[in-house]
């Protein structure tokens, strides 16, 4: 079973009919390279930490450049398609040979998605129609209200009715997850319940939640903060409580990020398994974790559960996997151990972090962790509450598999 991505370019805010106001991309500086888990042992910087995380692509690709990759990538497929992805920078609705690319890859009959679209693109609904008609099979969608002046006003949509009209018919036939950034006092309260009844009274799989992020602590690392000045953001259990309260409320599974699944218990579903808590290893050394200050909780129950005698150390960001080193070199370093794991995907270069965590004059080992560790309410959209509880098994395992290898 393979899975074909095929990638269209496109710039955030320039290839999307412009940023909308809450667009994480809005205000992105030219900042330095953060580190990753790509770069090379003695080299700080690689083309995704300097390049790709911010979403940095020349424009839409040439029709004929986005065939001739597929072509390559077919050729290396091992086995069956199974789905066809449509992605990019910029918004696969506003791709000015869409329609055409859409055409070609529906005769390999096989399923298509959308990764992402705003539907900003869509400037005649009749468009659901041909999708349809052309193997489209699921896609994911922002919406952020269903009120047509408010996607004019907050996200550009220059034919708000025609996108929703869209949006109404491909929720009827084929899978759709509709999303939406949560502004307070924007399209929260009353807005917000009215765009759930319309997504499932036509249909929706889902929706899910963005906790809106206007701070650094809440993950703007392109120098980009505050995106909307003067912006009240909720808190993570405010909006940890819309989620769960919208979630009962409608047949829709509603999830949200970075809190939570309802339906299934993520993120950190383990914690109600004893009985799969009980088979994880035995956690035998000593290291410090460090992560988001959103998990720590989590994962410092499950640890000592499992035995271990070590603090799980918060960072201030909240976000785990955009960790960088401003973060590290505000920790205290006296709760730390001689060996720290810091997570997976953090923006850190492993030497830089080992030198600024061990400014105290104790050396310490700096060990990159599992990429994941469960899955956000943006993961666990379309995964099974078994899929959830394996991915969870699996990070953990390997993570204490590490600290009894690795640790002291």
């Amino acid at each position: 079973m393979s899975q074909l991505n095929v990638d269209v370019g496109g710039r955030p805010g320039i290839d999307c009919r412009g940023f909308c106001e809450y667009c994480y991309f809005k205000h992105a500086r030219d900042v330095p390279a953060f580190g990753c888990r790509y770069c090379l042992p003695m080299i700080k910087g690689c083309d995704y930490c300097t390049r790709s995380v911010k979403e940095q692509y020349r424009g839409f690709k040439d029709l004929r450049a986005v065939a001739d990759e597929t072509l390559a990538s077919l050729q290396i497929c091992e086995s069956d398609l199974t789905r066809i992805t449509i992605s990019g920078g910029g918004d696969p609705s506003c791709y000015p040979q869409f329609c055409d690319l859409v055409e070609i890859l529906s005769s390999m009959e096989t399923p298509l998605h959308i990764g992402y679209t705003s539907g900003k693109g869509f400037d005649d609904p009749g468009i659901a129609g041909f999708l349809i008609d052309h193997g489209l099979s699921e896609v994911s969608f922002t919406v952020f209200a269903t009120d047509p002046a408010l996607r004019k006003r907050w996200m550009h949509d220059p034919t708000p009715e025609a996108s929703l009209g869209a949006l109404g018919r491909l929720c009827e036939e084929i899978d759709v997850y509709a999303a939406a950034v949560v502004l307070p006092g924007v399209n929260d309260g009353e807005t917000l319940l009215s765009t759930c009844e319309w997504l499932d009274e036509r249909g929706a799989r889902g929706l899910i939640l963005m906790r809106f992020a206007n701070t650094t602590e809440q993950g703007l690392i392109l120098g980009n903060a505050p995106i909307i000045p003067g912006q009240r953001i909720h808190t993570v259990q405010e909006f940890s409580d819309i989620v769960s309260d919208l979630n009962a409320r409608f047949s829709m599974k509603i999830s949200g990020t970075p809190l939570s699944d309802p339906e299934i218990g993520s993120p950190f579903a383990i914690l109600h398994e004893p009985d799969l808590l009980r088979k994880l290893p035995r956690v035998q050394r000593r290291a410090t974790v460090i992560t988001g200050s959103i998990a720590a909780p989590f994962i410092q129950r499950i640890l000592q559960i499992r035995g271990s005698q070590s603090r799980v150390v918060s960072a201030r960001k909240e976000i785990a996997c955009l960790i960088t080193i401003d973060d590290l070199k505000e920790i205290n370093q006296e709760k730390l151990e001689e060996v720290v794991i810091v997570p997976g995907r953090a923006f850190v270069h492993e030497s830089e972090a080992e030198e600024v965590l061990s400014a105290d004059g104790i050396r310490r080992e700096v060990v990159r962790g599992p990429d994941m560790l469960t899955a956000d309410g943006e993961t666990s959209m379309g995964m099974t509450a078994t899929q959830v509880l394996e991915k969870e098994m699996e990070g953990f395992a390997a993570l204490i598999n590490l600290i009894n290898r690795s640790g002291k």
